[in-house]
């Protein structure tokens, strides 16, 4: 098992807007996260991010200790083939190609992709002992001759414009500002580069700013976008929409699943009444760069 001690007290703050520093303080104290470290454990792939699709339901016929077991193993099973969804909207991707991870927590998505595709790719990530934690996963497991991880805030990264092919954000711009966020995507995109991106949203035209949505934002300190500000933030910086998939009703089963386990945290309840009344939605949205004029 990875090193989950505490380790240093928390670097100067990345932030650039009190979202953003709330949500960096709130990272750097959560140095034990049972519910991602011990799905981890199970391969060495520690996720931040939910799931979609449905999952066997017969485990839950099973009692005590060894139907932990079996939830905790399903439930990584699916954040896995969640990861799946970014790999199969990359397309054919070179080796030689590079991948940036916007807000790439303890590194399970970036090394999913390097994996896979063996190219280059550059986690980003604001949590200081999150970027360790990655880090030492990779010497751990051999996976860290192209997979890198950077302490820097998604909306200022260190890289070079037009230096990156892909961008992929994992359920991560709830933690920033937009805009910004997709400015700097822009900016780092080759022209003809792809940015994927999984996010949970409030469907505006149902209920923007309700109860719930404001229970999952405490629950995470998070700011949670209107679906219709995605769509805008994507426009203005020349990102154009080639596929967008609502995968809302595919990602209640995660969370029915996840209600068994010893680990729920108290805010399953929460998002299966978000997703069943359509106030949240889960959406992927993949996109290109454009030219520039």
């Amino acid at each position: 098992m990875t090193n989950t001690s505490a380790g240093p007290s928390s670097p100067a703050s990345l932030a650039t807007s009190l979202l953003e520093s709330r949500s960096q303080a709130d990272w750097d104290a959560k140095r034990n996260d049972p519910i991602n470290i011990q799905l981890g454990d199970l391969d060495g792939y520690y996720h931040h991010h939910f799931a979609v699709t449905g999952f066997n339901r017969g485990i839950l016929e099973t009692q005590g200790d060894e139907l932990e077991a079996l939830i905790l193993k399903e439930m990584h099973r699916l954040e896995n083939e969640q990861v799946s969804i970014i790999l199969d909207a990359m397309g054919d991707v070179s080796p030689e190609a590079s991948v940036m991870d916007a807000g790439s927590g303890r590194g399970g998505t970036s090394y999913m992709i390097g994996n896979r595709f063996g190219c280059h790719v550059h986690g980003v990530n604001f949590c200081e002992h999150h970027v360790e934690f990655a880090r030492d996963v990779g010497r751990e497991r051999g996976w860290d001759e192209r997979v890198r991880f950077h302490l820097a805030n998604m909306i200022a990264t260190p890289f070079d414009g037009q230096s990156m092919d892909f961008v992929v954000s994992n359920e991560t711009t709830m933690y920033v500002e937009l805009h910004e966020a997709f400015r700097e995507f822009a900016r780092v995109l080759r022209p003809g580069g792809r940015y994927i991106g999984v996010t949970w949203c409030a469907n505006d035209q149902v209920a923007w700013k309700s109860p719930v949505i404001e229970t999952i934002n405490s629950h995470y300190v998070c700011e949670i976008h209107p679906r219709a500000v995605y769509f805008k933030a994507l426009a203005d910086n020349g990102l154009v929409p080639l596929k967008v998939a609502n995968l809302t009703a595919d990602t209640i089963p995660y969370w029915e699943l996840r209600s068994h386990s010893r680990l729920a945290t108290g805010i399953e309840k929460a998002f299966l009444e978000a997703h069943s009344t359509n106030a949240l939605n889960y959406i992927v949205f993949v996109a290109e760069r454009a030219p520039k004029g």
